[in-house]
């Protein structure tokens, strides 16, 4: 298990066991083979909330809002409108072929995306947010098991759209609690 992800779980312990994923079955419907730290967070964990700020998506989740497949239908398309309006698009999305791809959100609504670049592989993509009420976006040289790690343990990464993190205790709650 990656580092980061192990750290995490260490840390964080998951609530209940989650559903195992067909994973090919999940990139088909994504359109991208995945990182593997994604997997393994998802393997481990499931969907649900960090420590009531940081959601992560789960493929198939019963709550649409929550599904990383549906998320993944819809934000392109939520994106280019946004720019079509005359909202800057961020200058890592510039470079013809680049495209993000959500796999968390917040609880005030900004998206944790990976930054998909042309001839990377899934495990060299890294984190860029976008704030829920504006045009700002924030890039994070690293996978999201690090950044996590960075944002919910060690404080290593600061994040404007991760609210007050890391807190003084950790919870994962499951997204089948809210469902």
């Amino acid at each position: 298990m990656n580092s980061p992800v192990s750290r995490l779980v260490k840390a964080i312990p998951p609530s209940a066991a989650p559903q195992p994923k067909d994973w090919q079955r999940v990139e088909t419907q994504i359109g991208a083979s995945l990182p593997n730290d994604y997997k393994e967070l998802v393997d481990a964990y499931g969907g649900g909330v960090f420590d009531g700020t940081v959601w992560l998506l789960e493929p198939w989740c019963a709550n649409k809002h929550y599904d990383l497949v549906t998320e993944n239908k819809e934000r392109p398309h939520a994106l280019e409108r946004l720019w079509s309006f005359g909202e800057p698009k961020p200058p890592e999305l510039e470079e013809e072929g680049t495209r993000v791809i959500a796999w968390a959100l917040t609880e005030a609504g900004s998206y944790l995306y990976w930054l998909v670049r042309p001839g990377q592989k899934p495990d060299e993509w890294t984190v860029i947010l976008n704030g829920a009420h504006g045009p700002e976006w924030e890039t994070h040289e690293m996978a999201c098991g690090e950044f996590l790690e960075g944002v919910l343990l060690t404080g290593s990464v600061a994040s404007d759209y991760c609210g007050q993190l890391p807190a003084g205790s950790h919870e994962f709650r499951p997204s089948s609690a809210f469902v």
